[in-house]
Order: structure tokens, then sequence, then C-alpha cells
């Protein structure tokens, strides 16, 4: 008997006994959609996470000043600065230093924090501007009392995202600031999200206390408002290749402490952002791999309705069994069919599974404003695992049909 024919005869069957073959297939279908909703979910929200963090510059580097080993004549200036910018491996440089304070308009009052940098900042916070434009050199040099806000802030402070030209207030210990605002940024807000539809559900269950946003300024006027000497803890370094950011990341971490000659002291920390991104890929990957790998185990249960039924559908066809043999039919042939049965019935639980498990992740990638992702290695792992669960488990029911005596399979009713 040829593949074909045993297709036909293993559909005709599970046909006949429809509602037992639909809950023999409820473990399988449980199984696939679990892992598969799993499996997709994690893929898009990895992509997700790990975009986002490569967006905000995965070809950077921090160096960081240690305050419990770091005297004061260790800490960056802006000299060290200059001199890290002459490296070939650096593209862009920028000194970090950021406060915490109150922000107002008349709109809105909140928790604000302050971030300066130079004119180079836009190219390490990797946010570009959806109205207005970043400060100038110019303007970072002089001090300027502007700033660029994102847009999930502007939506909470102004109501609206275009706010270029309004004034805002920071407030640090007990004085404020007009700022005057010249951009805004499609960067996410370290409070909220961008989207306006949550802002005005926050605004509308009264959430001022909660509300907050952050500004990004020139280096100098923040120093000024902070009350902060022109010495700096932190520096993100842009390299030039993303192949270059261990030794762009060395050279500069050199370049300063032969500047300040402390080569005897731990007193500085790098970090290289790709380092953080790969680990974190590794970490979300073996996480979905575990919880899908706890799904699976249904799987297993669907396995063994898979073989009980079999064993059900061998009893009540021991006729049918002991006439095929009688008629010339072999023992690989009776193997076979019941083995093709018990495959087939597995891979339509699988592909029902594939649909349930994908329809499943895409409304919670919906609600959770994550990509799908749905790969051709997921399709095939669905189909290929449920087939493997139909061989493993139809195999015994299968070799207990086709070694069954004639005499004694045509002797039962």
């Amino acid at each position: 008997m040829n593949i074909k024919e045993n297709i036909r005869i293993a559909i005709f069957s599970i046909k006949t006994n429809l509602m037992r073959s639909l809950l023999t297939m409820l473990g399988i279908i449980i199984g696939v959609a679990s892992v598969i909703s799993v499996i997709t979910v994690g893929n898009g929200g990895r992509d997700y996470i790990v975009g986002m963090i490569r967006d905000m510059g995965s070809s950077a580097i921090t160096i960081s000043v240690d305050a419990t080993t770091a005297a004061n004549s260790d800490y960056i200036t802006d000299k060290d600065i200059q001199a890290i910018r002459e490296i070939d491996a650096v593209q862009y440089i920028s000194p970090m230093v950021m406060s915490m304070g109150a922000m107002s308009t008349e709109r809105q009052t909140g928790i604000g924090i302050l971030m300066g940098g130079n004119e180079e900042m836009r190219y390490v916070m990797s946010g570009d501007c959806v109205y207005g434009r970043y400060f100038t050199r110019a303007e970072a040099d002089a001090g300027k009392a502007v700033c660029i806000i994102d847009s999930s802030s502007a939506l909470q402070f102004f109501g609206k995202k275009n706010c270029v030209g309004e004034y805002i207030t920071f407030t640090y210990d007990g004085v404020p600031t007009s700022i005057k605002i010249i951009g805004v940024t499609d960067m996410a807000s370290t409070f909220g999200s961008d989207s306006e539809e949550m802002m005005e559900q926050m605004q509308a269950m009264g959430g001022t206390a909660m509300s907050g946003g952050m500004v990004m300024v020139p280096l100098k006027f923040a120093t000024n408002v902070i009350g902060m000497s022109d010495r700096y803890d932190t520096v993100y370094i842009i390299a030039a290749d993303e192949n270059e950011l261990d030794a762009a990341g060395n050279a500069a971490l050199n370049r300063i402490r032969a500047r300040h000659n402390n080569y005897e002291k731990d007193c500085y920390m790098l970090t290289n952002m790709a380092t953080y991104i790969d680990l974190l890929d590794t970490v979300i990957n073996v996480f979905t791999i575990f919880i899908a790998a706890v799904s699976a185990i249904s799987l297993i249960v669907g396995g063994i309705g898979v073989m009980n039924i079999m064993l059900v559908s061998i009893t009540e066809r021991t006729r049918e069994i002991g006439i095929r043999k009688a008629l010339g039919a072999k023992t690989s042939n009776i193997l076979f069919q019941f083995l093709t049965e018990s495959v087939i019935l597995c891979v339509i639980g699988g592909a029902i599974g594939l649909l349930v498990g994908v329809s499943g992740a895409a409304l919670v990638s919906s609600i959770m404003k994550i990509p799908l992702q749905v790969k051709f290695s997921t399709v095939a792992l669905a189909i290929g695992f449920s087939s493997f669960i139909g061989i493993v488990f139809g195999v015994y029911p299968a070799k207990r049909a086709a070694k069954m005596p004639p005499i004694e399979a045509l002797r039962r009713d």
C-alpha cells in the first residue's frame, strides 16, 4: 500500500470519529499554541527592547569616574574631552551631567530631569528632532538657556507635541530657571510612553503628582544651574566603527590616565554598550526558551492522549486488521498505516495550534505595542515537533497492530 492510500485511510478514520479525534488533538493544540505564543512574543519583545537600546547608541562607550577611589584631580576635564576627540577611532564625544528637580508650565507641574551635554549630545542620545532643532556649538559654548524636550513630556506639560518656542521652568534647590524649548525629539521619556492616549488617560485621572519629564540642555548651562565645577564624572563616546568599540574605549581611557598620571589608581570604569546589548539578548533568549520548554510539557500529555486513542482504534478495528492480513497485507503495511494516522492526527493538531498560537501572539503584541515576529523556523518547529510526537507515541500502537496474528484478529467481534 502506498503513502497516498495510507493518508486517505487515515483521514477517513479521523473523519469517522471526528469528535474523538478533536479531543485527542486538544493536548497537541494547547501545547503547540503555548510554545508558538511564547516564542513569537519573546522574539518580538527581544527585538523591540534590544532595538530601543541599539537606537540609543550601539556604538557607545561610557567612561565613568569611581567616586569612592577618585580624588578631585582625577575627574574628567574639558581638555580631556578635547584630547579624546583627537583619537581616530572616536567619532563623537560628550560629557554628561544630570540632576533632578521640578519642572513646571502654566498647564502642569511635575518631576524633572535636567541632562547637560555638548553639541554632540544629539548623537549620543540618538533621538532625532521631530520639531525644531538641537542646540548649536555656539549655543553650547555660551551656555544658552535653551533645551530639547521629548515628545511625551511635551504632551504632559503643553498638551501638544510641537511646543517649539514655548518656555518651561526648571527649579533646582529652590531656584527657578526659565528655559526656551528649541526642539522636540521622538525619544521615549524616562517617565512615560509616546502614546498620546496614555498621556490623556493619566491626565484625566488627575496624575499631576505622577507626571514628569526630561530636558536636554547645553553643558555649560547645566553646570551653572546645578552649581558644578568644570569637572565631570561621566563621558559618552561614539566610536567611528562598531567593530572598534574596544579600541576606541581603551584608547580614550589610556589618554585620560596619561593626562592625569594615575595609571596606578583604579578610579575609572569603562562600559561598552554593545556588551550589555548582547548580554540582554542572551538573557531574553534563555528566558524565552525556558518558558517555551515548560509550555511544551503539555505536548507530552497530548502525545500520551494520541497513544491512548490509537490503542482504542486498534481494538475497534481488529477484524479490519485480520482481513487485510488474510488478503496478503504485510506487517510493514499495517505498521505504516497506523503510524501515518498517528502522524496526521498530530500534524493537524499542530497546524491548528499554530494558528491559535499566532493569533494569541498577535493579540498580546498589539496590547503590549511590540512587533509581531512570526519566523519560518517557528512554523517549522510547530509542524516538525508535532510530527515527531506523532511518530514517537504512534510507534507502539502501530507495532501492536502490525504484530497481531490474522487468525486471532478474525476470531474477535
